[in-house]
């Protein structure tokens, strides 16, 4: 057994050198184009001064040296330098796009799970009304709030502000965002979904959508048009939209479910080799099995996991040498 990023592979003696090999090579590509990125605490972290450099969040200054206080990967975002920790929580930052699960319908708001020290809040006056209209929330609203989410219920929102007590709030004031059906939830570690300029993916060519939240909660379901039409028609007809959501939940294409579950076995195999988990690199994934026109069940395999490994090498091979 070989474990990788916290996960047991059943590999044979010729896969365990042909990983950790790819994994040695990824490591040089990596630390040649970010010099000194892994650090631990009290490692010096190579700087200019003369840059009027600012020191962020796990670094510290002694004998005229930038210091890191806590393992993890220095990251720099134009003068900016900070160390960015490999924490299995999620630590949220306004304007993260994040998925959670509903644990509560309580007055006025819906409390849910993100993988954060504490349940983050979506007030029911943080998301838009099925009827698109601006307006004070009323008594109503707040009887049918179980019409728009209940518990268990898998919603997509921004992370809106942090309250003096340390609570999250959240905000759903866009069709984007709502709640999620007929799909997968994949859980990975926080770290491998870096924040970029677009979370929401619609990968045309498999009629699915791709939500890779801040918080390691990645969506892979079926391309929704607009959510607020869909929650409008549930609201006005709340036991015929039930009894739809219910058929059709059942009634999924078999074509639609593998495309799914490809798509979904793809990151969990990125995931377990620990590798940053975005739009490329998952479709270089499902490229390569279907290449070798593997099974859905055989992407979870050893042999897959270590050819991953091996086509991520010559992805970033090619890059640096452009």
């Amino acid at each position: 057994m070989e474990e990788t990023r916290g996960i047991q592979l059943s590999l044979n003696q010729t896969q365990k050198i042909r990983l950790r090999k790819a994994i040695n090579h990824l490591q040089s590509l990596y630390s040649k184009i970010n010099s000194n990125a892994s650090v631990t605490v009290a490692d010096t972290i190579p700087v200019n001064f003369e840059d009027s450099i600012l020191k962020g969040h796990g670094t510290s200054e002694r004998d005229g040296e930038v210091v890191a206080t806590l393992c993890g990967v220095v990251e720099r975002v134009n003068k900016l330098i900070y160390v960015r920790a490999l924490r299995a929580r999620y630590k949220p930052e306004i304007g993260d796009i994040v998925v959670g699960r509903v644990v509560e319908v309580a007055q006025k708001c819906w409390k849910l799970e993100i993988n954060f020290s504490q349940d983050a809040v979506l007030m029911l006056s943080s998301m838009n009304l099925p009827d698109g209209i601006q307006r004070r929330r009323t008594a109503i609203d707040e009887l049918n709030m179980r019409r728009f989410f209940e518990e268990n219920d898998l919603i997509c929102a921004e992370v809106r502000n942090f309250q003096h007590d340390g609570s999250l709030q959240l905000q759903a004031r866009s069709q984007k965002y709502g709640k999620l059906e007929r799909g997968q939830l994949l859980r990975v570690p926080p770290y491998l979904v870096k924040r970029q300029k677009q979370h929401f993916r619609h990968l045309e060519h498999f009629g699915v959508d791709l939500i890779l939240g801040c918080n390691g909660f990645i969506w892979v379901g079926e391309h929704v048009e607009a959510r607020d039409t869909i929650a409008e028609d549930r609201v006005d007809n709340t036991e015929q939209q039930n009894s739809k959501s219910n058929r059709s939940a059942h009634d999924m294409p078999i074509e639609m479910r593998r495309n799914i579950c490809q798509i979904a076995n793809a990151i969990r195999v990125l995931s377990n080799l620990g590798f940053s988990i975005n739009l490329e690199v998952i479709l270089e994934a499902i490229n390569l099995s279907i290449k070798l026109n593997l099974g859905i069940d055989e992407m979870l395999g050893s042999e897959f996991h270590v050819l991953v490994a091996e086509r991520e090498v010559e992805r970033r091979s090619s890059l640096t040498k452009k």
